[in-house]
């Protein structure tokens, strides 16, 4: 091959490399420089063959770099072309492949296959990438970028990147459009016999076949699980995942800046599908179950356009990892990052007419993005790394807005708010009676606290009624979370007025944080019947029998005349009406509870 030609190898600068399999080379392992990849060229001369020992040494040399290039060699930092994708090593623990589509089709830890391995773990149900690229950063850093232009992403761009001898797999992803199923997502498909531990409640192996749609199963016991069950809000989302034998994979949720619904919203987070076959890690983006959610009167829309990340899978021999520093993320120059020195932040003093017992946040939100920060004991607080631009403002207290307002963040620049007064918290009113307290959830009634993580037919509930609630002597846990239309309606409430109180006209309110169906409250006052409310704007979704109370809060008031009253005993009834037809019994015309009270 060689006969007559002797020739140098000369490294020159960075690769950006895209070539099909088989060129079979490693980037980024058995270079001349270990600490930067580089492009080689070959420069040939008219030398003689007296260059004869200097092929022997350059024999010897790639029969070494060959050999740093085989997979059981540790330290083969580098990615492989493969199919018109990469084979990528991270120099550590993971060997993962990257398809021509732009979905990994094999994920390795120390040898073991953690994929399925017919399924590949990808954006939604495949990327159908049409261009798969890598690069690398200092030598220390590879990039696959896949972009794709099929029909149902636009022109979508999805970032894997890996640190030599770290062992997570850092991802970003850019969407110009909503993908046409509705939903942005990245799923890790684990075999479910590698990673047999994950969250119980979305453990669905072992189930006696769906109760609900094809999602929601049951089981020998009584007992139910789902993938939309043991879901944090967005707020709280730091690491989860499933663990095996030696080792663990768990999703870094990442900044949820890109995505919808604001602090409070739940989404997918893990499934054992239930045949046995697969565990399911999931970073939920955005999705179909937060359509109709509104933050200051807006509805939220799918955020496009931006950088949705960085986000991460982490792998470990089966503890849980700390959230990774994704910071060097920064300088990899992706499509849409927003650098720190390009963004501000918002500092609050303080807020005026606090609860004590409520933790309160501070939450913004405009179309390109949305952020929050939990507030001290005397409601000051900052939110940092806000991209520049004009947000709504909302001060909550637990999960009810009682508060808004807009505040501008300019970059590089700290905007500070003077303390904010609350002027709209509902508990302020006085009342004659009231039913749980105004937070925006419905946590503190009879099986609210369940709602996250089983379905409401599940046998750990409590049964749900009809129930009698008698002011001044039941208790706050016995009054229902959700009305369900055909399942426990209606509900009564008894309570007794003196003739002061009997002979004035009163406000019923009764709030709601979701609904289904359109359902809502038609109530009658001692046999006295009043005017219906129109149905509510909710997410279109299940919610509660999906692990969710988080729709929009709701609050419908009847004004009582005091003709309607009578000094004693007095009876209250509340039945849920819609012009939907119910689906079954938990599928019916519902809302959940946040608060019910008669007004002084």
């Amino acid at each position: 091959m060689f006969k007559g030609r002797s020739f140098a190898i000369v490294a020159s600068e960075p690769f950006h490399w895209k070539f099909p399999a088989r060129h079979g080379r490693v980037l980024g392992a058995g270079f001349p420089h270990s600490n930067q990849i580089m492009k080689s060229k070959l420069i040939h001369s008219s030398c003689s063959v007296r260059g004869a020992r200097f092929l022997s040494t350059l024999s010897g040399l790639v029969t070494a770099a060959m050999l740093a290039m085989t997979p059981n060699a540790h330290a083969a930092f580098g990615a492989t072309p493969s199919g018109g994708g990469f084979i990528v090593n991270n120099g550590g623990n993971l060997v993962f492949t990257i398809t021509s589509a732009g979905d990994m089709s094999s994920c390795k830890y120390k040898g073991t296959e953690l994929n399925d391995t017919s399924k590949a773990s990808c954006i939604a149900s495949g990327l159908s990438a049409s261009s798969v690229t890598a690069t690398t950063n200092g030598g220390t850093v590879i990039v696959i970028k896949c972009v794709s232009t099929a029909a149902e992403f636009g022109n979508m761009t999805h970032y894997y990147i890996v640190q030599s001898g770290v062992d997570n797999i850092y991802m970003a992803t850019y969407p110009t459009m909503e993908p046409t199923v509705g939903e942005l997502r990245y799923i890790f498909r684990g075999q479910y016999n590698v990673l047999p531990n994950g969250p119980a409640d979305s453990n669905n192996n072992g189930n006696t076949g769906a109760i609900e749609s094809s999602d929601v199963f049951g089981h020998s016991n009584g007992q139910t699980t789902s993938k939309y069950y043991g879901s944090e809000r967005a707020k709280d989302l730091t690491v989860k995942g499933a663990t095996g034998t030696g080792v663990g994979v768990f999703t870094a949720f990442g900044t949820r800046e890109s995505s919808t619904g604001g602090p409070f919203v739940r989404d997918i987070e893990n499934q054992g599908d239930g045949t046995g076959s697969d565990q399911e890690i999931y970073n939920y983006m955005n999705s179909g179950h937060h359509i109709e959610i509104t933050i200051d009167g807006t509805v939220e829309g799918d955020r496009v356009n931006v950088l949705h990340g960085p986000y991460a899978f982490c792998f470990t021999t089966g503890g849980t990892p700390a959230v990774p520093d994704m910071s060097f993320i920064a300088n990899l120059g992706l499509t849409g990052y927003v650098g720190t020195a390009a963004r501000g932040r918002v500092v609050l003093n303080g807020l005026s007419g606090m609860n004590t017992a409520y933790t309160y946040y501070m939450g913004f939100a405009n179309t390109t993005a949305q952020y929050w920060a939990t507030l001290n004991s005397t409601g000051g607080g900052e939110c940092f790394n806000m991209k520049p631009g004009t947000y709504s403002m909302v001060i909550y207290k637990n999960e009810l807005a009682v508060w808004t307002g807009s505040v501008a963040v300019t970059a590089n620049t700290a905007t500070t708010v003077h303390t904010i007064t609350i002027t709209g918290d509902p508990s302020t009113t006085a009342t004659i009676w009231r039913i749980g307290d105004w937070d925006g959830t419905p946590l503190e009634f009879l099986n609210g606290a369940n709602i996250m993580n089983r379905h409401p037919q599940d046998v750990r509930n409590t049964h749900w009624g009809p129930v009698t609630y008698t002011v001044g002597s039941s208790s706050v846990g016995s009054f229902p979370a959700v009305q369900f239309r055909g399942t426990n309606s209606p509900t009564t409430i008894n309570f007794t007025l003196t003739a002061a109180q009997a002979g004035a006209a009163h406000t019923v309110k009764i709030g709601a944080t979701d609904g289904y169906g359109g359902g809502r409250p038609s109530i009658t006052v001692n046999g006295h019947t009043t005017t219906n409310p129109g149905a509510p704007t909710q997410p279109g979704d299940r919610c509660f029998t999906t692990g969710t109370y988080r729709g929009n809060n709701t609050t419908w008031t009847w004004s009582i005349p005091a003709a309607d009253f009578v000094t004693g005993a007095n009876t209250i009834v509340i039945s849920p009406i819609s012009g939907t037809t119910d689906l079954g019994p938990w599928l019916s015309a519902s809302w959940g509870y946040d608060c019910v009270e008669l007004d002084n």
